[in-house]
């Protein structure tokens, strides 16, 4: 008798341990599960209703790359502003959500004559450039217009570019303004992509060291451009 309630007693602590092996199993599955909404949940919710093409997906993971590279650049590169003059804290480089509705397509009128003008930099100095021409583009049924400028680096190289100041400047993106690169190509007829989510900060809005160019009045633009960086220091 003495021997069966042994046996009696041992199934029943293999039962117990059985049954409180499953429930910890199921408590542990359930608590990945919830981290795991936690975590998926925010894309989730930025991604209900916005229906993306498969070209504006490709686009959204091609400027997120570009920014995780750029980052990273910034951080390390001793050409970097925030270690070449110096060194300046880093900490993550921000920008506004990358929106597709803010990428414009137009060609590039020239202007005849193109005049040569004065701009200013951040430290005052007078800089000499093209007004070369401009593009165009349609945001909430009203046209506007940018100036594509033409300059020289020091090493004489010639370069374009868009600078413009926007509702969002001085508030969200830096208070001088930001730059767009533009790549001029020799067909007239050619049609750019003006994309306000690749539009970055000068070096100027980092360090003190630098001096940028500061778009002129022409060069605003009357709505909030809700793209691209924002500005860095607080």
């Amino acid at each position: 008798m003495r021997k069966n309630q042994i046996k009696f007693h041992d199934h029943k602590r293999d039962q117990e341990k059985e049954v409180f092996k499953t429930k910890s199993n199921f408590f542990v599955m359930n608590l990945i599960h919830a981290r795991a909404l936690v975590l998926i949940l925010p894309f989730l919710i930025s991604a209900c209703g916005k229906n993306y093409t498969p070209e504006q997906k490709e686009h959204i993971a091609k400027v997120e790359l570009q920014r995780k590279e750029k980052n990273e650049y910034m951080k390390s590169s001793q050409d970097s502003p925030f270690n070449f003059k110096g060194k300046v804290e880093f900490h993550d480089l921000k920008y506004f959500d990358i929106d597709p509705g803010y990428v414009f397509k137009s060609k590039l009128y020239e202007y005849q004559p193109k005049d040569t003008v004065t701009i200013y930099g951040t430290k005052g100095e007078p800089r000499k450039v093209v007004r070369y021409g401009y593009v165009l583009f349609n945001y909430n049924s009203t046209e506007y217009k940018i100036n594509v400028y033409e300059g020289k680096t020091r090493d004489n190289v010639i370069y374009h570019s868009i600078w413009f100041t926007d509702k969002t400047t001085n508030n969200e993106s830096y208070g001088v303004g930001r730059y767009i690169d533009f790549e001029k190509k020799d067909d007239a007829n050619y049609i750019y992509e003006i994309d306000f989510n690749a539009a970055y900060n000068p070096y100027c809005a980092y360090s003190p060291k630098y001096s940028c160019a500061i778009p002129t009045k022409e060069d605003y633009i009357p709505v909030e451009i809700k793209a691209g960086e924002k500005k860095f220091h607080e």
